[in-house]
């Protein structure tokens, strides 16, 4: 009997690579969509010569295959190791990929309801980014400074794609950057079915023309989107995990697409294609307030590893503090650990007598941290690096404390920098790395600061 799927499984299932158990249909139900070829059985993991290879995550190192009993055999299946917290793939079970329908999407004439308006500079990189999807060109760079704008670039892009009836992906690697997107996507296309996928949001299904999501997501996506976005491509897991750019590129529709790259800190390896005219790219010096970014200060702390060790504040900081030159400003610090994060914060408590947070990965209640923080409800926000990129709060003043650790190079450091002074109302805030010892990277991410800003007309 041939099976026709409605227009919900339809949108809910095209463009997407699933495991049986993410299939959420009766066994009848899943036969005669396996019957009518809507879904077609793929193998999970293949064998050519001596090498394996995951067909969800593009895996091949064997050191990242794990062999388990089978429960429908006696016999040892291979499983992958490297994408198992989105679900255990087996050599045994087969990945399904929609084959049935395409979805129409529908075409938004005036897609977008943001009532700002966009700067000169600004305006310039949104009409290329326009323009490099109207043309369907493969790759675009925007290499825009912390705080320029670039999600607000985005929308005349995004309207142009949803004019057109295209499907459009804004993939991050990180869950908060989702969260903080997703209401602002949302306000800008009001008319327009926006999601947001990250573990453990509320919405899993994926069915939306406009998906915010992370770039994790996309391993379960192939052949799904016309336009992707994929935001701070510098940025871990990003640009050290070769199976989040194989999702990203599966998941491009095959017959029309385009990649719009978005940085404030390009690796080498994107440097050296735009130098070598391999990568276009728009480039955007300054950011929209017409400010020029902060640059950080240098404070040396001779037992800074001591007061590390003993979960303590380094005392030239307390100095600093005392006499700032923004006092009415909330306060972010940056530690390099989780551990240091929790028991620092206790300390800092105590000795301040102010309001004092923590907030790291691990935490389940971060979200709601963070909401509060905005909200100002919370004075000092202690964090690991999980915000040192993708969100926005007014009047900050930056600190890090072992601003030398390896966790924090470069473009790290670049991107802490880049929390303070955001707002147009107050655009100023202090940075100070805290350190017992200049780094290469430390040294490095200034001049990157004084570039950018003479680059951006400020001396």
């Amino acid at each position: 009997m041939f099976y026709n799927p409605d227009n919900e499984s339809i949108n809910r299932y095209s463009g997407k690579l699933l495991l049986r158990r993410e299939i959420p249909v009766d066994e009848a139900t899943f036969k005669q969509l396996l019957h009518s070829s809507f879904f077609t059985p793929r193998s999970s993991i293949k064998k050519k010569y001596y090498q394996y290879q995951c067909q969800r995550c593009g895996n091949c190192k064997r050191s990242l295959f794990g062999s388990i009993p089978c429960n429908n055999c006696e016999k040892t299946h291979l499983y992958c190791r490297k994408c198992i917290e989105m679900g255990r793939v087996m050599e045994c079970e087969p990945l399904y990929e929609w084959t049935g329908p395409k979805v129409k999407w529908p075409a938004h004439i005036n897609a977008c309801t943001w009532k700002g308006e966009l700067t000169e500079v600004q305006q310039k990189a949104a009409d290329r980014i326009t323009e490099a999807i109207c043309n369907k060109e493969n790759e675009l760079l925007v290499w825009a400074v912390c705080g320029a704008g670039k999600t607000e670039m985005l929308f005349p892009g995004i309207a142009e794609s949803l004019k057109r009836g295209k499907r459009i992906c804004v993939a991050t690697p990180r869950t908060d950057v989702v969260r903080e997107l997703l209401p602002r996507l949302r306000e800008a296309f009001s008319g327009t079915y926006v999601q947001g996928l990250y573990g453990g949001s509320r919405e899993t299904d994926g069915a939306a023309q406009l998906v915010i999501a992370t770039t994790h997501q996309l391993l379960r996506f192939k052949n799904a989107f016309d336009v992707i976005i994929i935001d701070e491509i510098d940025a871990f897991p990003y640009h050290a995990d070769k199976s989040l750019s194989y999702a990203a590129n599966r998941s491009k529709r095959e017959d029309s697409n385009t990649t719009i790259y978005l940085t404030a800190t390009p690796r080498q390896k994107h440097q050296i294609l735009i130098a070598r005219k391999k990568l276009q790219h728009i480039f955007v010096p300054s950011r929209f307030h017409g400010y020029p970014l902060p640059v950080p200060a240098f404070h040396m702390c001779y037992s800074l590893q001591k007061d590390m060790k003993s979960f303590q504040p380094p005392k030239p900081f307390f100095k600093w503090y005392a006499h700032r030159k923004t006092p009415n400003h909330q306060l972010l610090i940056f530690v390099p650990t989780i551990i240091l994060a929790e028991k620092l914060y206790r300390n800092l408590l105590q000795i301040l007598d102010d309001n004092v947070v923590a907030v790291h990965a691990s935490d389940s209640n971060r979200e709601e941290k963070i909401r509060q923080f905005r909200n100002k409800q919370i004075r000092i926000l202690v964090t690991t690096t999980i915000l040192e990129r993708g969100v926005t709060f007014p009047a900050v003043d930056v600190v890090v404390f072992d601003a030398g650790h390896t966790v924090f190079d470069e473009a790290a450091l670049v991107q802490i920098a880049g929390r303070a002074g955001r707002s147009p109302k107050d655009p100023t805030g202090e940075v100070v790395f805290f350190h017992n010892g200049k780094t290469e990277a430390m040294v490095q991410a200034v001049r990157s600061i004084q570039t950018m800003n003479k680059r951006g007309g400020f001396r």
